[in-house]
C-alpha cells in the first residue's frame, strides 16, 4: 500500500477519470463495522463525482471492504455488480472470526463472483447456497514479443558461474517466505553452486520483466497465492520457475519443479530446471491458454453480456 495517502481523489490515466474516495480504518480491521460504516459514507460522495453517468455494471476487483460501497451503489441504481476474489478474501479474511460473516456476506450477495482459480471458486460453492454464478477467470497473463523467450537449460558452465536466482516479490511480506528462499540458496552454495538472489518490490512492469529475462531460475516459496501471476509471466520470459505447492503452479509447471517447502527439495528442482530446462512435448504457450488474453476476454464478455441483457 505504499504509497496511497499521496493519491489525488480524482485523477487521469490514459485518458480515463480516476476517482479514490478514501475511507476510515484501522490496521487489520479490528471493527469490520466501522469500516462499513466509512465506505457507505462515501457513496453519495462517489454519486455526485459522477456527475450523472451511470454505469450498466459494477465490478469490484477485491470484496473486503470494498464490496460494501459496489453493493450499495448497485442497490441504489438497480444495477448488477461483480465481485472479484484474487485471494485473500477466501484464504486470510473468510478465515479471521472478525471479518468471515462479512467476506461471505458479499460473496452470497453480489450477481456474480468471479475467482482467480479453480481452488477460490471451489471455496465459493462451499459457502451458503446463493443462486449467483461463480466463475474461475484467471488473471491476463500477457508478455510483450521483446521480453519472449524459449525456456532452456542453463547456458552457463556448470557450478563454475554464479547463478541468480529470482525472489518475484517484496521480502518483508511474511507469506512470501523469504527465509525459505535464503535457506535455499545456502543449499545451493552447500552443493558447490555460486548463488545471488533478486528480490522484487515495487518496480514497474518493463523493469520486472528485464530482470525475469537476466534471471536464470524464478523461486516461488508463497504460503498463498491465487496464480501467482509472475510465475507465468517468468515462464514467457524464458526463465524456469521452481515453487512449492502453491496456488495453480501444478496445473502448467513440470511436477520436477514443484516441490516440498524444504531448502533440500527446492534446490533439487532449481538443479532440474536448470540442467533440463522446459522438457514438455506441450509448449509453455500452450500450458498457459487458459490466461491467454483470446480466453480472459471472452470469458469477460460472456458474463458482462448475461447480466446486463
Amino acid at each position: 500500500m505504499m504509497g496511497v495517502a499521496k493519491v489525488p481523489k480524482r485523477w487521469m490515466k490514459d485518458g480515463d477519470d480516476i476517482l479514490s474516495p478514501r475511507f476510515f480504518a484501522l490496521p487489520e480491521h479490528p471493527y469490520p463495522r466501522l469500516t462499513r460504516w466509512s465506505l457507505r459514507r462515501q457513496a453519495k460522495k462517489v454519486e455526485n463525482q459522477l456527475n450523472g453517468w451511470r454505469p450498466e455494471v459494477i465490478i469490484c476487483h477485491t470484496l473486503w471492504p470494498v464490496a460494501e460501497i459496489a453493493q450499495c451503489l448497485a442497490t441504489r441504481w438497480k444495477i448488477p455488480w461483480v465481485g472479484v476474489v484474487h485471494g485473500y478474501d477466501f484464504d486470510v479474511a473468510l478465515n479471521q472470526q472478525s471479518l468471515s460473516k462479512h467476506v461471505a456476506e458479499f460473496s452470497r450477495g453480489c450477481d456474480a463472483l468471479v475467482c482467480a482459480s479453480t481452488r477460490l471458486a471451489s471455496i465459493a460453492s462451499q459457502l451458503e447456497h446463493s443462486d449467483r454464478p461463480v466463475l474461475a477467470i484467471p488473471c491476463l497473463t500477457e508478455i510483450g514479443k521483446e521480453w519472449r523467450r524459449d525456456v532452456k537449460p542453463l547456458s552457463k558452465t556448470w557450478k563454475k558461474e554464479a547463478i541468480d536466482i529470482l525472489f518475484p516479490a517484496d521480502p518483508r511480506r511474511p507469506e512470501k517466505r523469504h527465509l525459505l528462499a535464503l535457506q535455499t540458496g545456502e543449499e545451493l552454495e552447500r552443493r558447490g553452486w555460486i548463488v545471488g538472489i533478486t528480490t522484487l518490490r515495487h518496480q514497474p512492469r518493463d523493469i520486472v520483466f528485464d530482470r525475469m529475462l537476466v534471471a536464470d531460475v524464478t523461486l516461488v516459496t508463497s504460503k498463498r497465492e491465487a496464480g501467482p501471476l509472475v510465475a507465468r509471466e517468468s515462464l514467457l520470459c524464458g526463465t524456469p520457475v521452481v515453487s512449492v505447492n502453491v496456488g495453480e503452479v501444478n496445473d502448467y509447471l513440470p511436477k520436477e519443479w514443484v516441490t516440498e517447502a524444504t531448502p533440500s527439495a527446492l534446490a533439487d528442482g532449481i538443479e532440474h530446471a536448470l540442467y533440463h530446462g522446459w522438457t514438455d512435448e506441450t509448449s509453455v504457450e500452450e500450458k498457459l491458454a487458459f490466461s491467454s488474453r483470446e480466453q480472459v476476454t471472452e470469458a469477460w464478455s460472456a458474463l458482462l453480456s448475461d447480466l446486463v441483457s
